[in-house]
């Protein structure tokens, strides 16, 4: 019995604590673009070794592509606030959108093999493999949780 109770105790104790942790997540001010781009051309300077020349011609890529999400973002959270459903596209406008979205990322990916030298683009190609399958594992994760919660 007593075994019993200090379970359900632990249980209990332990639910309620990682609800805390989850309701801290959204508490802090959004960065800017600018801050935004700061930071990840920090993060590169400490991944890759760039030289400051680099850093000058990364940024405002970075700041570019930065600024292109908080938009997207923007746009999405305003659509939800609306009650507004994504309209399905056809075949042609999904086609369009995704080589869009293709030409951006290999237009992207050829200005930083024009920058970086080799061995920095060889590390840059891993940090972005990593960055994917972080973001493909995320994915899901989400789209359990949504399956999950549409059998309850």
């Amino acid at each position: 019995m007593k075994k019993i109770i200090v379970i359900l105790v632990l249980a209990v104790g332990f639910t309620i604590s990682t609800q805390a942790q989850r309701s801290k997540k959204g508490d802090f001010e959004k960065l800017t673009t600018e801050q935004q781009t700061e930071l990840a051309v920090k993060k590169m300077t400490l991944k890759l070794d760039l030289t400051p020349s680099q850093q000058r011609q990364i940024k405002p890529l970075l700041a570019e592509r930065i600024a292109k999400r908080k938009t997207m973002h923007a746009k999405r959270k305003a659509m939800k606030e609306n009650g507004e459903k994504r309209e399905k596209l056809s075949a042609n406008e999904r086609f369009e959108k995704q080589s869009k979205m293709l030409d951006r990322q290999i237009a992207f990916k050829a200005d930083m093999k024009r920058i970086l030298n080799d061995k920095q683009y060889e590390r840059f190609e891993k940090m972005a493999g990593k960055r994917k399958h972080k973001a493909m594992k995320k994915l899901k994760k989400r789209k359990h949780r949504k399956e999950m919660k549409k059998e309850k």
